[in-house]
C-alpha cells in the first residue's frame, strides 16, 4: 500500500511538473507601462535603434540569448554596450514586470 502510494504520489508529481508552464514572476501589464516611460524611445514595437540586428523580436531574442526573463532582466538591470543600466533608476519589480511584458510581445511578434 505504502509502495503505491509513492508511486501515485510520484505520477502526480511528473504530471505536474511536465504540464505546467513557467510562470513569469513580472507582470505584462505593468511592464507596458515602464516599458513606454523608459524603453519605447529605442525600442518602439520591439525594434531596436542603436542595433537594428539585436531587436527585441523572439527570433533575434533567441539568437542571442536573451529569450529569458533572467536574461532580460540581467541586461535591463546592468545595461551593456549602448544600451544604460536601469538597475538604480527602476526596482527590481519594475524590471521584472518589463521582462514580462517584453517575453509577452514577442511571443506575439510585437502586434497589439
Amino acid at each position: 500500500m505504502k509502495r503505491i502510494f509513492s508511486v501515485l504520489l510520484l505520477g502526480i508529481a511528473i504530471f505536474t511538473f511536465a504540464f505546467s508552464s513557467p510562470a513569469l514572476a513580472g507582470d505584462a501589464a505593468s511592464g507596458s507601462k515602464v516599458f513606454s516611460a523608459n524603453c519605447v524611445s529605442c525600442h518602439a514595437g520591439g525594434k531596436n535603434l542603436v542595433q537594428a540586428n539585436k531587436t527585441l523580436k523572439k527570433d533575434a531574442l533567441e539568437k542571442y540569448g536573451m529569450y529569458s526573463a533572467d536574461a532580460i532582466i540581467t541586461q535591463v538591470t546592468k545595461g551593456k554596450n549602448a544600451m544604460p543600466a536601469f538597475g538604480k533608476r527602476l526596482s527590481a519589480a519594475q524590471i521584472e514586470d518589463v521582462a514580462a511584458y517584453v517575453l509577452a510581445q514577442a511571443d506575439k511578434d510585437w502586434a497589439k
